[in-house]
């Protein structure tokens, strides 16, 4: 995840080059400068929630039922404005209030309003003062230098401003170099390459379906390197699959002169592009992973309703938006709008990927570790789900250390085993605090902001709240920061950068795992599929009723506060790893071979 170290590379050396880049860490606060000037003109948007929620809700619900007059039955961008946007009289009651201080809307979205106004207006509307921000991958912005104080129409709404925020609150992962690094094809336990997890894990065959037809979506920040992703699909011995890259916002394209800073797309695009090598590929390339941005980037893929499922491998932790973190001030209204734009997005027939995390079930430092000079004895780290994983509006996607077959001579890497366990983790290598404890596992955990959705109550997850992750692939484990030595079996995936071959580790690689897959799923089953947490969680239930295996449980292992279990859902892995030909609902499908073969070139 590019964000709490989704993912490792093995060249301890290039670790040094990599942290000097400087890019923004989860939670960082920017430095602030000077006041803005009165007469600076500004734009912003506020984000207003959805409006008639429970008829969307109950849409939702219709759109994923078998026999329902509107089962995959998807709505445009258009329709779904029409239905949930806020209303005129709403629209026209806050630019009034706003007009009161000189701030003008100019544009009406399904999720917001894009207001203009100078500085001075700002501050006057909303009781606050407007400083330059900077942040050490080197952007600025303006941000509040005091809590601000919406309208009373905004404010009634639970209307959100995220642009004035100072905070970063998510991040692309740590690199960080992976331990031992064996070649499953010398071994059983990694560098695994897409065919290889493609056959472990039984997806079909490539002769049976390959994505055709289906578009993938990656968010993510960097541009990519065509020549990179070339020689590792050539490595294969398979074509390019199609590649579009939008820049948005001032994103740059891939920088040679800082290739590692494109690790994480790399990794999306090869992952997801290698399971579905027939389907294209859309990267949305954003400039930074601020709330704005990620917001404005999300609210462009829906009304672009072009890709059919969207893979993020980034994050942060809810408790990132709670007062305590943020100085008194309750930002987790961000939350809520990205889960809203989330749902749009799922009323479309389009499906979100998440990874869920990589250091466990507690990936953020205790508040006191992260104030200015803050020593040893500060603090452990924080128990919370990450978003945007936690959104159930979002599959999120934990990780296990695959251990495969292994034959001298052969490419073959059928299944044998598969383990959970954490590697404790020398200091805090993500954020750099005192905090102590710090564990590389798979994310996961209970959200503190959204419901429990109707489909986990199909399962006993243990959770009042929505619970993450809801399936797992392999992500591999071992970091070179672990306390060495690891325990056996640790494992990693191979990803073309710089010229060469490394590996990574991360659910930063199961979750593209996951895109592709589903992209293949969308084929075979003829288009769209939504909010793919339902059926998820159906397959789930069937299978504890003694139906067809989907997921592979009893695997061992723990994530710090979640320990796995024999059969049925856990906060390590979910509901489990997945069969997948079973998934796509029909096991008797042919499976993938080995690789370089026909069936899983």
């Amino acid at each position: 995840m590019k964000r709490i170290g989704r993912l490792s590379y093995t060249v301890a050396g290039i670790l040094g080059a990599v942290l000097a880049t400087g890019h923004a860490s989860a939670f960082e606060k920017g430095q602030i400068g000077t006041r803005a000037m009165a007469q600076l003109p500004v734009e912003f948007d506020i984000y207003v929630p959805i409006q008639n929620r429970a008829d969307l809700e109950k849409l939702e619900a219709d759109q994923t039922t078998p026999g329902s007059a509107q089962y995959h039955k998807w709505l445009s961008p258009t329709e779904f404005n029409a239905r949930f946007a806020p209303s005129p009289a709403l629209v026209k009651k806050m630019s009034k209030e706003l007009a009161a201080s000189g701030i003008t809307v100019t544009e009406v979205h399904t999720h917001s309003l894009h207001a203009v106004g100078t500085a001075s207006a700002i501050e006057r509307a909303f009781s606050t003062e407007l400083a330059t921000t900077k942040f050490s991958n080197g952007r600025s912005r303006l941000a509040a230098t005091r809590a601000m104080v919406l309208t009373p129409t905004l404010l009634a709404s639970g209307a959100v401003i995220s642009t004035f925020s100072n905070t970063i609150h998510m991040k692309k992962p740590l690199l960080i170099p992976a331990g031992d690094t064996p070649d499953n094809r010398t071994s059983p336990t990694g560098g695994y390459w897409f065919d290889d997890l493609k056959q472990a894990y039984q997806f079909p065959s490539n002769k049976v379906v390959n994505g055709k037809g289906v578009t993938i979506g990656i968010l993510m920040e960097a541009g990519q390197s065509q020549a990179d992703t070339n020689a590792y699909f050539a490595h294969e011995g398979v074509p390019t699959p199609k590649i579009t890259e939008i820049n948005l916002y001032g994103a740059t394209p891939y920088d040679p002169t800082n290739p590692f800073n494109s690790a994480e797309i790399q990794l999306d695009i090869q992952q997801s592009g290698g399971t579905a090598p027939g389907a294209s590929i859309v990267h949305y390339n954003i400039p930074d992973l601020n709330d704005t941005t990620l917001l404005a980037a999300i609210t462009q893929i829906d009304e672009d309703n072009a890709v059919d499922v969207v893979s993020m491998s980034f994050g942060g932790g809810e408790v990132f938006y709670t007062p305590d973190y943020n100085g008194g001030q309750d930002f987790s209204g961000i939350l809520v709008v990205f889960d809203d734009l989330f749902a749009q997005g799922n009323a479309e027939g389009i499906t979100f990927v998440a990874s869920s995390g990589d250091f466990g079930s507690n990936p953020v430092p205790a508040l006191a570790c992260l104030e200015p000079g803050a020593t040893a004895g500060c603090g452990g780290f924080v128990t919370t789900a990450e978003s945007p994983a936690s959104s159930p509006h979002v599959t999120g996607v934990g990780g296990t250390n695959l251990v495969t077959s292994f034959t001298s001579g052969s490419l073959a890497s059928t299944y044998v085993s598969e383990n959970a366990n954490p590697d404790p983790v020398v200091g805090d290598p993500d954020f750099g605090t005192p905090a102590t404890g710090a564990i590389w596992a798979s994310g996961g955990g209970t959200s503190i902001v959204y419901k429990k959705p109707d489909f986990q109550k199909l399962v006993a997850t243990g959770a009042k709240m929505r619970a993450v992750p809801d399936v797992s692939l392999h992500m591999g484990g071992c970091p070179s920061v672990a306390v060495k030595p690891c325990g056996p079996n640790r494992s990693f995936d191979e990803v073309g950068i710089n010229g060469g071959f490394f590996g990574f580790i991360g659910t930063s690689a199961s979750a593209p795992d996951f895109a592709g897959l589903m992209a293949l799923k969308i084929q075979w089953l003829g288009g769209r599929l939504g909010n793919e947490n339902t059926q998820i969680y159906q397959l789930a239930a069937q299978q504890l009723a003694g139906g067809t295996p989907v997921y592979r449980q009893n695997i061992p292992g723990s994530n710090g506060v979640f320990v796995t279990k024999k059969k049925g859902y856990n906060e390590v892995l979910g509901n489990g790893t997945i069969i997948g030909t079973a998934f796509l609902l029909d096991p008797t499908m042919p499976a993938a071979g080995n690789p370089q073969t026909p069936s899983n070139p």
